[in-house]
């Protein structure tokens, strides 16, 4: 395969009419250049150049091939120049992936990108599964995924945020009379559960055992955000992530007491490379978004560390 070089070489010869003046524009001798272009007429079989009193002129097969010549040139200075693009985290790609009720989390990091970034694609994925979210970066179909922790210890994980599991009722509930709620009062309780796809649902039976409390599922679904909008239309008691209660909501949000935090990670194959780690710290600075009215509803004695806006 002909190398850049020659390709540079035909190029320069073909814009100055000399193997003197290309040596000279290539910063190179006379004699490189010109085993260059032999190399490459032996590799194509056929001249490329003509020499004539006055320099060399290019044949047909030369003027045909410095048209690629030059294609290929740019492309490879294309590749360079990405490639240092994304070194510098000023360009390239990011593929993320996400735990299905963090896509609040990443929307506004997501958008502020956008605005400052606009070189940089950014895909997303999300997912209700913990393992193919694992997947995801061992397979390096994703560059970064947030989830919550802990992870296995083959990935680089870094903390981005706390964020607080809350409960979600109607309103007018009888948990919701008080500022905060004890988890050993969910005893019994009627529960808008999540689907067993969802990876909240065993974390949440783990939690549930490990309190030696039974709440009683009285449906199951597997969108995240859904649980708390069925329980607030009256059909039970929802327990969440805060980041799936929307703005607006129409019921009622309760901090548990002891207060219930999860940590959220970054998670990475290997050390984060500089466009990841640049995101990573705007994923940390902006936390977990609360909006004012949940906040209000939150006890005044367990106060959230969730950034809000």
């Amino acid at each position: 395969m002909a190398s850049l070089r020659a390709l540079e070489c035909l190029v320069a010869v073909a814009d100055s009419g000399s193997i003197t003046q290309a040596a000279r524009l290539l910063h190179s001798s006379q004699p490189a250049v010109s085993h260059q272009l032999a190399t490459l007429e032996r590799e194509t079989g056929t001249t490329l150049l003509r020499r004539e009193p006055r320099g060399v002129r290019l044949t047909p097969a030369g003027r045909a091939a410095v048209a690629d010549a030059r294609r290929a040139i740019e492309a490879a200075a294309s590749a360079v120049r990405s490639a240092r693009a994304a070194g510098e985290a000023t360009g390239g790609s990011l593929r993320l992936a996400c735990a299905q009720s963090l896509v609040s989390v990443l929307a506004p990091v997501i958008r502020e990108w956008h605005r400052r970034h606009p070189e940089v694609a950014i895909t997303l994925r999300e997912s209700t599964s913990p393992d193919e979210l694992h997947g995801l970066v061992d397979s390096g179909e994703a560059d970064l995924a947030l989830m919550p922790a802990p992870v296995p210890g083959r990935f680089t994980s870094t903390a981005v945020a706390e964020e607080e599991i809350v409960l979600t009722a109607p309103t007018g509930h009888p948990l919701a009379a008080r500022p905060a709620v004890p988890l050993e009062d969910l005893e019994g309780a009627p529960l808008v559960h999540f689907a067993p796809e969802n990876g909240l649902s065993a974390w949440l039976d783990r939690s549930f055992a490990r309190a030696g409390v039974r709440p009683e599922p009285v449906m199951r679904t597997a969108v995240t955000t859904a649980a708390p909008q069925l329980a607030a239309a009256g059909l039970g008691i929802a327990v969440c992530p805060v980041s799936a209660v929307s703005d607006g909501f129409p019921g009622a949000v309760r901090s548990f007491s002891p207060r219930w935090v999860r940590q959220l990670v970054a998670v990475t194959s290997a050390e984060p490379d500089p466009l990841a780690a640049r995101f990573i710290r705007n994923l940390r600075n902006h936390g977990v978004h609360v909006p004012r009215d949940v906040l209000t509803q939150l006890a005044a004695d367990s106060p959230t560390s969730a950034k809000t806006r």
